[in-house]
């Protein structure tokens, strides 16, 4: 095959909130794992998936990715919306809800219904969060600003479940939904 200038790879790197992880092809991002405590819990979630190679030389924009990832889980406002992405075998359907996705800005959420509508899919919320939940690259593709009907959190299927997604749109300045009566209590 010889060498390519955009070698597939992944790379485990750690930020403020844990361990990430990022695997690429020539195309773009294939996976990206959110924070985990340890290292090889996340080397081990990338290298599950086929496809994902060795190989730990970065691309230039790999380089770029993992300092705006890293920036990102130290608070600031990155937008994402430029990178790469290789979505090779997602059907049509995710690809639209994925598009839409991609449009929302940091700090900005909107609902499944509503991310099904813009991706000409209207009236079917659960499918979208269906999608959603089988993103290959979470915060790329910012699925954890995709939220339930009523403001409410919804689910998430990384680490951590909807606690993380919460924990994302904080740092972003999104307050969810009011809080569960067990949650209003005070502990004073």
């Amino acid at each position: 095959m010889g060498t390519t200038s955009h070698p597939a790879g992944h790379a485990v790197f750690e930020t403020v909130l844990g361990f990430m992880g990022i695997a690429w092809s020539e195309a773009g991002l294939m996976r990206l794992c959110l924070p985990e405590r340890n290292r090889d819990t996340v080397e081990r979630r990338l290298l599950r998936h086929p496809g994902v190679a060795a190989s730990s030389e970065e691309p230039r924009w790999v380089v770029e990715l993992i300092a705006s990832i890293k920036a990102y889980a130290a608070g600031e406002d990155v937008d994402f919306s430029g990178v790469p992405v290789d979505l090779t075998g997602v059907d049509d359907f995710r690809l639209a809800i994925y598009d839409a996705a991609r449009k929302l800005s940091y700090g900005e959420t909107t609902t499944y219904g509503e991310l099904a509508k813009r991706a000409g899919h209207a009236g079917l919320p659960r499918e979208t969060g269906a999608a959603l939940g089988a993103n290959p690259v979470p915060l790329v593709i910012p699925c954890h600003r995709i939220l339930a009907a009523g403001g409410k959190i919804g689910g998430f299927s990384a680490p951590g479940g909807s606690a993380t997604k919460e924990k994302m749109l904080a740092m972003e300045g999104v307050r969810v939904g009011p809080p569960s009566a067990a949650q209003a209590s005070f502990g004073f």
